[in-house]
């Protein structure tokens, strides 16, 4: 029996490593592009959120700071972080994105690899920075969302923060939290002392014990446990992570082809999403 839709306006706050015309196009770029726009039309309010990397072309995409937002510092390991927020509007979609930016953190020309394809040594110190800017650029919107739906490896820290940080703050308290997964994990390691950075405020090391060794699957493990459903977005998602998903008794989304001409999954998310809040 599918669930009854409710008359309030549903808001979702969408997470996303990448969104499509700001970086090419990828399945996490597309999704991150047109779900958000998608949703909208279906009645949802909505918010969107990117890092600010050094290969998003400011002047051709017009993005400007939000001076009001702008200016907290977030400390990670030990170093105050200044979080600045700009935005941009995709105006075919009305539509705008928030992009949190940091001068250590994302004005190098790349996502996540340098020249020689080798993964950031502090990726981790990113993922931390971009999950908890976005938290805090909310509560400054004082905008409270039912959903949260994380896109990306550079958003799975969220639920983590979320359920164990944000939990008692207002804004956040009744948020549900979806993943979505990729088939991007596999070869991706972080800093081995990766924990001792992530264990902040209510975080204890006995909440983190997917991070003993700090892949990019184990990391997809622990925001699986603090999320409150799953969907595998795109084909050949690592088999471990939905048995995990299962293990929690989550209810899992299974994936599909997706591309610019065929929205129809948006349909299917938006179920998801009613699924979940019910």
């Amino acid at each position: 029996m599918s669930p009854v839709k409710s008359t309030e306006t549903r808001k979702v706050l969408f997470v996303n490593s990448e969104i499509f015309p700001y970086l090419p196009e990828s399945e996490t770029a597309i999704v991150g592009r047109y779900l958000p726009q998608g949703i909208q039309e279906r009645g949802y309010e909505i918010r969107s959120f990117m890092p600010r990397y050094g290969c998003v072309n400011e002047r051709r995409n017009q993005l400007h700071e939000v001076i009001r937002l702008s200016g907290m510092n977030i400390v990670i390991g030990g170093v105050d972080r200044q979080l600045i927020i700009k935005v941009a509007s995709i105006s075919s979609a009305r539509m705008q994105v928030y992009f949190i930016d940091n001068e250590d953190y994302f004005h190098r020309k790349a996502v996540d690899r340098d020249a020689q394809g080798k993964f950031f040594a502090d990726n981790d110190e990113r993922a931390m920075f971009f999950a908890r800017g976005v938290l805090e650029t909310v509560k400054k919107l004082r905008w409270k969302p039912d959903i949260v739906h994380c896109q990306g490896w550079i958003s799975h820290l969220m639920p983590l923060y979320l359920k164990k940080v944000y939990n008692q703050d207002p804004i956040f308290a009744d948020s549900k939290v979806v993943l979505s997964l990729y088939n991007d994990l596999d070869n991706l390691s972080f800093a081995k002392d990766m924990v001792s950075r992530v264990a902040i405020d209510r975080i204890e090391p006995s909440d983190l014990t997917e991070l003993a060794d700090p892949t990019g699957i184990n990391l997809a493990k622990l925001a699986i446990r603090y999320s409150d459903g799953v969907i595998t977005a795109s084909g050949g998602v690592n088999s471990e992570l939905e048995a995990y998903a299962k293990q929690f008794k989550l209810p899992v989304l299974a994936s599909r082809a997706i591309s610019t001409e065929d929205n129809s999954y948006v349909e299917e998310y938006d179920k998801f999403y009613e699924q979940i809040l019910a």
